[in-house]
């Protein structure tokens, strides 16, 4: 199977879509459909730091990843954020979560980015094998103060 990676473009929506939806249904959580369109709208927006990028096969869209550059207190130049990463359930294992990480690595590493990172549920076993291929959790707990 052959995968290619490119930038996300405003056509892709109703794909996007499809797949945001997996996503949140993945994780069990739920968004008013005004924040999916903040997302889509950030990610289309020049003056806003979120990207996406999406995976091809055959030419179809097959998953999506989201990311981000932040600041740190501990390095001169930023950390990559990778937030968002939903691979389409009936092609996982074939490369396309490995080719959407591996271009968000090469993306950080053009701005000159420290690091690379991302979260997952301990319990998303599939995917950690993936992840543990690139590298090593952290030895870090996040904790979490919901505002609203």
């Amino acid at each position: 199977m052959t995968i290619s990676i490119r930038d996300v473009h405003k056509r892709d929506k109703g794909i996007w879509l499809k797949l945001w939806e997996g996503y949140l249904i993945f994780y069990k959580a739920s968004l008013s459909q005004e924040q999916t369109e903040l997302t889509w709208s950030r990610l289309h927006d020049p003056e806003f730091n979120m990207h996406g990028l999406v995976a091809e096969s055959n030419g179809e869209v097959v998953g999506f990843t989201h990311y981000l550059f932040r600041p740190s207190t501990w390095a001169v130049n930023d950390y990559c954020y990778l937030e968002d990463l939903y691979v389409d359930p009936a092609i996982r294992g074939k490369g396309a979560g490995r080719a959407l990480i591996s271009a968000v690595v090469e993306r950080a590493k053009d701005a000159k980015s420290n690091r690379v990172y991302w979260t997952t549920q301990n319990t998303n076993a599939q995917a950690r094998i993936l992840y543990d291929s690139f590298g090593f959790p952290s030895e870090f707990v996040q904790y979490r103060i919901p505002l609203q």
